[in-house]
């Protein structure tokens, strides 16, 4: 095991990168068969090759398609089942209320196409409904994949209507899949891996209503810091084995780091990287974290140095975007590299990247943070 990761195996998620790859394969070939059929009645090649292109157009459409039917699943579910609205994002796109109205914002995160986020239920006897609002997207892309598969008998003769519908079957065939069969994901455990873990463990389902609970207060402006302590009890350690239990654990350490109780924060932090439940996007965002406090505190480069590693700086790519990664690297030019000229071009990004991000509160605890590093160096 790496002290610094806390990352027991290159194996972890193996099973579930498996399937994944196995259900991509499926919907290849269910699409590259529809294409096939597509063609087959055109002479000529360049018929063919503007068909084909035609078609792989079709193709990126239904899977748009079908990742806002999965989103919109959530929603339509989560509101039988009592949950109110909060945020609904479809790539780097997220809808969020702003005060009574609806806002447009920026928001990527990696290993996810969308998300729907809502309000749950006071909880009752420990208890609230979860099933149908974990599952509700994988539920509405196999009804509209036995949908449209239905109609394209109706087009068999409209080759490139026939070819859409079938491609829109697949694809919501697959993304039902992907999303409803019990896995891990990339760096995040999908659906059904969520409801399985949310229906053997009171703890766990506590985990979710707080998750949640805090998404919308983030959304409504309110800091971590400003949260009701009672939400941020950390459940025993023999029962943080699922990622949903494991991420309440994450946020009471963001909290601490927002309280500016930093040697705590890094203390929990260098727990929970040792459990493997922790997610791939979780742990990376840890790992800023205690750089950030290894800085500001004792500033030993060797420490710092040990947390970046290869898989580190690999998932780094892909959250450059995000406020807490930005404060890092700030800090990291600041007070491991001496350069104030890269700090003060970080700086500039930083006000770049947060005009149109979605949680001003957030915002808010990243400068605080970056004038913290600052104050440092005087």
């Amino acid at each position: 095991m790496d002290e610094k990761t806390g990352r027991k195996t290159k194996n972890r998620g193996f099973p579930g990168r498996v399937a994944s790859v196995a259900i991509f394969a499926l919907i290849g070939a269910g699409c590259g068969s529809v294409m096939l059929r597509a063609v087959d009645g055109i002479d000529s090649f360049s018929g063919r090759v503007l068909c084909l292109i035609g078609l792989f157009a079709a193709m990126y459409g239904a899977i748009l398609l079908q990742i806002i039917i999965h989103e919109a699943g959530h929603l339509l579910f989560g509101r039988l089942s009592g949950y109110s609205f909060s945020s609904f994002r479809i790539f780097s796109w997220i809808w969020i209320r702003e005060e009574g109205r609806l806002t447009c914002r920026r928001l990527s995160l990696a290993g996810t196409a969308g998300q729907c986020l809502m309000v749950p239920p006071e909880l009752k006897d420990g208890t609230m409904p979860v099933f149908l609002y974990n599952m509700g997207g994988a539920l509405l892309n196999l009804i509209t994949a036995a949908l449209f598969f239905s109609l394209s008998f109706l087009c068999k003769g409209i080759p490139v209507l026939f070819a859409l519908l079938r491609m829109s079957a697949v694809m919501g065939l697959g993304v039902a899949l992907l999303n409803g069969v019990p896995m891990r994901v990339g760096p995040v455990d999908n659906d059904g891996r969520n409801a399985l873990a949310l229906s053997k463990d009171t703890e766990a389902m506590r985990a979710f209503w707080v998750q949640m609970k805090v998404a919308a207060q983030t959304a409504q402006g309110v800091r971590l810091k400003d949260m009701p302590e009672d939400w941020f009890r950390l459940p025993a350690a023999e029962t943080m084995q699922s990622g949903i239990t494991a991420t309440l654990g994450v946020l009471a350490a963001n909290r601490l780091m927002d309280q500016h109780r930093f040697r705590e924060a890094d203390a929990l932090m260098a727990r929970l990287l040792e459990l493997d439940s922790v997610m791939g996007l979780h742990r990376n965002m840890m790992l800023c974290d205690r750089i950030f406090t290894e800085l500001i505190g004792e500033g030993r480069p060797e420490i710092v140095e040990g947390f970046r590693t290869k898989d580190f700086q690999k998932g780094l790519k892909t959250m450059r975007s995000l406020p807490s990664v930005l404060r890092t690297e700030y800090a990291l030019a600041l007070l491991l590299e001496k350069d104030q000229a890269k700090a003060e071009k970080i700086m500039a990004q930083f006000d770049v990247q947060t005009k149109s991000y979605p949680y001003p509160c957030e915002v808010e605890r990243e400068r605080e943070l970056m004038t913290i590093a600052r104050d440092k160096t005087v």
